[in-house]
């Protein structure tokens, strides 16, 4: 059964961009991590506010804000950590206060991606640098085999699409959480 609901949310209340020259794939990490940073600054500087930037792993998480600490330093930010305490998680989401300015850095798919509610003033933006690929597992070639025909298809709905519908629009939703949100998506 598929039932089709209408959101309940507008177009013009999520401004997105997509940046095609910027690779996140393992291979060019590093050589992508100065240029994330300088993104994350410019539309810092275009609308000052609190954002959230996403990365596909602790590692690249780092790199990406030790990089905006070096380069944009009047830029404030704060991050995710491996092993946080309880009292961690919750001063975390606390730092993104009304009207506040800022940029948090949390790993995608991780408990700062999903189950965040920052409505209003307290999100105005997220960077995502990932995909959102789920990782190799014995698995995913089972769920290859069972989709449309074609290599390509095969391995956008078993790869692909898993990864943008759940955790990159979960990023995204952290952005616009009430019918008044406005925000960007990059």
């Amino acid at each position: 059964m598929r039932v089709d609901v209408e959101s309940p949310f507008s177009a013009e209340q999520l401004d997105v961009h997509a940046i095609a020259d910027v690779s996140t794939r393992y291979r060019d990490r590093e050589a992508s991590v100065a240029r994330i940073a300088d993104l994350i600054a410019a539309q810092f500087f275009r609308a000052e506010g609190n954002y959230l930037s996403f990365s596909s792993s602790f590692e690249h998480l780092e790199q990406v804000a030790a990089a905006l600490a070096a380069r944009h330093p009047s830029v404030p930010c704060w991050q995710q950590s491996r092993a946080m305490s309880e009292a961690a998680q919750r001063e975390f989401p606390a730092r993104f206060v009304p009207d506040g300015r800022g940029v948090g850095f949390a790993v995608l798919g991780g408990a700062f991606g999903e189950a965040v509610d920052l409505p209003g003033t307290r999100l105005i933006g997220a960077f995502v640098a990932t995909l959102g690929l789920p990782p190799l597992n014995p698995r995913q070639p089972a769920d290859e085999s069972l989709h449309a025909r074609g290599v390509r298809r095969r391995h956008a709905y078993a790869y692909l699409f898993p990864g943008l519908q759940q955790k990159v629009v979960q990023a995204a939703g952290r952005v616009i959480r009430g019918p008044l949100d406005r925000g960007v998506l990059i």
